[in-house]
């Protein structure tokens, strides 16, 4: 038998208070899991995610589809660990593996069981995964969670529907993509006074406290010229 998983993890502040969310679907029934971490991070969190479906899913004898947006979880589970185990959990720099425990444990999960994995887009409307994130964020934030375990047909949420946005998906990975790439300058803006800077220190000492001030990263210097045209006009 085959069950369909959704997982997310949340971290507030990175490290911070933190928790883990799981939507699991199974025939006509429906699994939540989760728990707060008071100290973690966002990927410890969406690795425990996956670590506690994986789990379920041996301890049910069971075939689990996960779908997760993590591509720290996700390249790692169907990668990195092999070159882990093979250098003692140490990474090519000679350091220990992050969250190693946890991976540990998953590479023993997974000689259990098969995952089918799915690596799909955050935040863009898979229904599942926003209730795996909702589960982790409320336990993050120290709400009160009512994980829901029974039946399919009382469950508010329609987590079959796998369908997303996929215009707001090429959105954020344009986006993600551009916060990845070297900064040429910052511009900011305080006191209706723009000021360019070569790195984020001096442009974050400018704006820090500074009610309405505006500030973007520029990654050319025909983009610099734009920005900053942008900000006084």
């Amino acid at each position: 038998m085959k069950i369909t998983v959704f997982t997310d993890g949340a971290a507030k502040g990175n490290p911070g208070p933190g928790g883990y969310g799981v939507a699991i679907l199974m025939g006509d029934k429906v699994v939540e899991l989760g728990a707060r971490k008071d100290r973690t991070t966002n990927n410890e969190m969406e690795l425990k995610a996956v670590v506690e479906a994986v789990r379920f899913a041996v301890a049910e004898k069971v075939s689990p589809e996960i779908y997760s947006d993590s591509k720290y979880v996700i390249d790692g589970a169907t990668g990195w660990t092999f070159g882990w185990v093979k250098n003692g959990w140490k990474t090519k720099a000679g350091e220990d593996v992050k969250n190693k425990e946890l991976w540990q444990e998953l590479v023993e999960l997974l000689k259990e069981v098969k995952v089918d994995w799915h690596k799909v887009p955050g935040h863009v409307g898979i229904i599942g995964n926003e209730r795996a994130d909702a589960i982790a964020s409320d336990f993050g934030e120290g709400k009160q969670v009512n994980l829901y375990n029974g039946s399919r047909s009382d469950y508010g949420y329609n987590i079959e529907n796998t369908d997303y946005d996929k215009a707001k998906a090429a959105e954020r990975s344009s986006a993600r993509k551009r916060q990845s790439q070297k900064a040429y300058s910052y511009i900011s803006k305080v006191g209706g006074v723009v000021e360019t800077h070569t790195t984020w220190k001096e442009c974050e000492a400018r704006v820090k406290g500074e009610k309405g001030a505006r500030f973007k990263k520029a990654i050319s210097a025909a983009e610099e010229v734009q920005i900053a045209g942008d900000f006084v006009g």
